[in-house]
């Protein structure tokens, strides 16, 4: 059980090399200036360029929810797929004023329970599934509700995808807070990514569509989905870190101290190592997405 939860650990494990954002050279300078499109580059995919969808999965979050759709418009994403998991506010509302892709993932769940990640429900892990079933875009980019891509985000994904070799990445954090602790956070997080290959969903996960199928998607829970899918992605290919920086808001360690959540997290993500069940681990999480 350890071996299986914990190869993400191994930065080495199957070639799925992590290019730094300190120092670098290349795809990943799309940071400050997206780089051009490759030499290499067949023809057809220059005058084809991949369909970035912006999936952003929702629970409860009207007051934020209409902010984000607009920065990731700005961002320049082809397509914007909202996936509600069964709000009590006025987040479907607020979503369909913006003009969005709306889908409700719970009320369009089955009455019967299934494993199958790919049907529509409750939690983190269907509801991002359902919104790349329900999108059209070559590359799939997973949003947290409380996250706002920078402009021209979408532009970075595809020039790092131009390299075939590469499968998805994340972005580098900005937390809206001010003080030397969250700075430090940003880093530590940033360092967990390049070190351990392992990137959070509050980083922007994206990833090719036909390789996110084939590793099965996220797996149907409430919680811990974006570190199970970060495990099945190691060895897959190459996997960057992009530098037009990812707003995040602070709410969560505002609410509870920096120091408290991030202490919160890595219990969690220790008992989850240890083989807790992420719907037992999902009890004594906050109902936001």
């Amino acid at each position: 059980m350890w071996q299986r939860r914990l190869a993400w650990r191994k930065p080495g494990v199957g070639g799925n090399r992590l290019t730094p954002v300190e120092g670098f050279r290349g795809v990943a300078q799309a940071s400050v200036e997206v780089s051009p499109v490759p030499p290499g580059r067949a023809d057809a995919d220059r005058s084809h360029p991949l369909v970035v969808s912006a999936i952003i999965p929702t629970l409860n979050e009207a007051p934020r929810i209409a902010d984000t759709i607009a920065a990731v418009r700005l961002a320049g994403f082809d397509e914007i797929v909202v996936v509600d998991g069964g709000s009590q506010d006025d987040t479907l509302t607020r979503a369909q004023q913006a003009d969005c892709v709306l889908t409700c993932s719970a009320a369009a769940a089955s009455s019967q329970a299934t494993d199958d990640p790919c049907l529509p429900g409750r939690g983190r892990g269907r509801q991002q599934n359902w919104g790349a079933v329900r999108s059209r875009g070559d590359v799939l980019c997973f949003l947290h509700a409380d996250c706002r891509p920078a402009p021209r985000a979408a532009e970075a994904i595809r020039a790092a995808l131009a390299d075939a070799e590469c499968i998805g990445g994340c972005f580098v954090q900005h937390i809206e807070g001010r003080g030397w602790r969250y700075r430090l956070l940003e880093a530590g997080n940033l360092r967990r990514v390049l070190w351990f290959g392992l990137a959070y969903g509050d980083q922007g996960i994206f990833v090719r569509r036909h390789v996110f199928e084939a590793v099965g998607r996220f797996p149907p829970w409430p919680l811990m989905e974006d570190v199970e899918l970060m495990r099945r992605l190691r060895g897959k290919g190459r996997w960057v870190v992009l530098r037009p920086p990812l707003r995040v808001s602070a709410r969560r360690w505002e609410q509870r101290g920096i120091v408290r959540q991030t202490l919160r997290n890595w219990a969690f993500l220790a008992l989850y190592a240890a083989g807790v069940s992420p719907e037992w681990l999902a009890r004594g999480y906050p109902h936001t997405r």
